[in-house]
């Protein structure tokens, strides 16, 4: 049975995880290489790592960073956040990344896509998709470049289809509307996403409680959910959202609860 995954998200701003609501306002919370350990001993599915500042500051990933907290964890990691050439996805993968997303520099120049998915395989290119609601697209959301900076007057649809045709292998919905707010997840986009592309969805912005997760996981909707508040503040536990996702019917990976053993 297809298990739905549960991923966290360490978005890293100088050497610290930080975070902010809608792509602003962002406040330090922690170590990262700590926090990603914590979370691993914990059970969670995948972990993301996003130097969020790297693409607008146009500069590359905290590499060393990356390499630090490959050393501490066995799951599928994916690194993101000033991944702009073949080269910067080398040498993510060299420093531990299984997955290298790619976003801003993707979306100004479309074939390094196929450029890495070539060399290793779409298995390890993931797309992060920034949209926000925009009644002027044929879909009802826009992307958006640098943090959600920058507008570039593109379809969300759009630009997801020619991705995974160019050879992306699964798509990270970053809804900036519901970035941070805890009031759930972007459902109506995460629907269409998941329609309109036959590759992996993972639905981010909004995670509050565990009936957020399960609302976004249903049938039709995304492979994963990725979380970052709701957990780094300690309002939940790994064990308690995968316990309450599981009880609703949802089949998720619960053997992988609690490494500390």
């Amino acid at each position: 049975m297809f298990q739905k995954r549960i991923i966290i998200c360490l978005d890293v701003r100088n050497g610290k995880t930080t975070k902010g609501i809608r792509f602003r306002d962002n406040a330090d919370i922690g170590d990262p290489v700590e926090m990603a350990e914590r979370y691993y001993r914990q059970g969670v599915d995948e972990l993301v790592f996003y130097d969020i500042a790297a693409s607008h500051e146009r500069r590359g990933i905290m590499i060393d960073v990356v390499r630090r907290v490959a050393e501490r964890i066995f799951i599928p990691f994916c690194v993101g956040g000033g991944i702009a050439s073949v080269d910067d996805m080398s040498e993510a993968i060299m420093a531990g990344a299984e997955k290298v997303s790619v976003n801003s520099a993707a979306a100004r120049n479309p074939a390094i896509i196929e450029d890495g998915a070539s060399r290793y395989g779409s298995q390890c290119i993931v797309l992060g998709l920034d949209a926000a609601a925009d009644n002027s697209m044929p879909s009802g959301y826009g992307v958006f470049v640098d943090g959600g900076r920058v507008r570039i007057g593109r379809d969300m649809l759009e630009w997801a289809r020619e991705a995974v045709d160019r050879g992306v292998g699964e798509i990270v919905l970053n809804s900036i509307d519901a970035d941070g707010v805890r009031d759930g997840y972007e459902l109506r986009a995460t629907r269409m996403l998941s329609e309109a592309v036959g590759v992996p969805v993972v639905a981010s912005g909004g995670a509050g409680t565990p009936e957020h997760i399960i609302e976004v996981l249903g049938p039709g909707k995304a492979d994963a959910a990725l979380i970052a508040s709701m957990v780094h503040y300690g309002n939940y536990t790994i064990a308690h959202i995968k316990e309450e996702v599981a009880a609703s019917g949802i089949p998720i990976r619960q053997d992988m609860l609690s490494r500390l053993s």
